[in-house]
């Protein structure tokens, strides 16, 4: 429980802090990025900051310093959860998502101009919210009152059958496998393809530039490339380092014969990770969007010389 409390506390100090300045940074447009893109980062930031409020917040902190709530209540918990396996899988899915949207944008110069609008990018995140959120839905029934306090049913505590009938069994199974292993293989797959492309395309304008020019220049086009390689491969090269460990202890528990007990120190650093990866975008758009430090420096400065010209007053 400490452990789980320290985790909360940094978690609401940074976590929120940097997924909200995010949006508001990205909102305002002025980081040079196109607006399908800014709707996927947007999207991602908002989702990330659902996943702390629904469990820092919301399950952890409130238990912990006001265990006797209305969020106690067995019907508010049970909502609760679904919220935080809906926003937690909508995470996820928004990188994949993220991440085809670069795939497309990058190798598939045909099929660009059709999917990467922000239009297909709203109707896209809005059909993975959806899916997510049903199939959250049926982990509302998986819990039970803890304890009765004033005739009111409180607390949750997951069912006995949850852990003995098989249909509850197949429903976790597949759970895990559609968040995060598939994800796990499709954002490897399309990294892949997308270097591949990138790679044999700068070889050919590379010859094609030094058989028109004797003298080396810098390509601009090369250079817009690499900027989005970066970027995309940052977001989903840290959500595949973050998941890992949750990847790790799944294989565990369910394909060799390891117990629950015996690896329940992998499931506290996979659940620690899993959150810590709800605020690394925020950390890698200041490392690889320029404009984005400048808007992030101008948000600083501006209550500083705000104060300093009250004061002068």
């Amino acid at each position: 429980m400490s452990l789980r409390k320290i985790n909360s506390d940094v978690a609401i100090c940074l976590f929120s802090d940097f997924n909200f300045i995010s949006i508001v940074i990205l909102t305002r447009g002025k980081c040079g990025l196109s607006k399908c893109v800014t709707i996927y980062l947007v999207a991602m930031a908002a989702a990330d900051l659902l996943v702390v409020v629904s469990d820092v917040i919301l399950r952890c902190t409130m238990g912990i310093y006001f265990p006797v709530s209305f969020l106690s209540i067995t019907t508010i918990c049970r909502l609760n959860a679904v919220l935080l396996f809906a926003v937690t899988e909508t995470s996820v899915w928004f990188t994949v998502a993220f991440t085809f949207d670069r795939f497309v944008a990058i190798s598939c110069q045909k099929l660009k101009t059709k999917y990467c609008t922000d239009k297909v990018a709203a109707v896209v995140l809005g059909v993975l919210s959806a899916l997510s959120l049903l199939q959250s839905i049926p982990w509302y029934f998986v819990f039970d009152p803890e304890y009765i306090m004033d005739n009111v049913p409180r607390g949750c505590v997951m069912k006995k059958a949850f852990f003995t009938e098989p249909a509850w069994g197949t429903f976790e199974v597949i759970h895990l496998v559609l968040t995060p292993c598939v994800p796990f293989i499709l954002i490897l797959m399309l990294n892949a393809l997308t270097a591949r492309h990138i790679l044999l395309a700068s070889r050919v304008r590379t010859a094609l530039k030094s058989h028109k020019s004797a003298t080396p220049n810098k390509d601009p086009e090369i250079g817009n490339r690499k900027k989005s390689i970066i970027l995309l491969f940052s977001i989903s090269g840290t959500f595949i380092l973050l998941w890992s460990t949750e990847v790790g202890y799944f294989i565990s528990l369910h394909v060799t014969d390891a117990q629950h007990y015996t690896i329940s120190d992998l499931e506290t650093i996979g659940v620690m990770l899993q959150l810590l990866s709800t605020c690394t975008n925020a950390c890698i758009y200041g490392v690889t969007q320029r404009k984005f430090r400048e808007e992030l420096k101008t948000g600083i400065k501006y209550p500083l010389q705000l104060i300093a010209k009250l004061l002068k007053r």
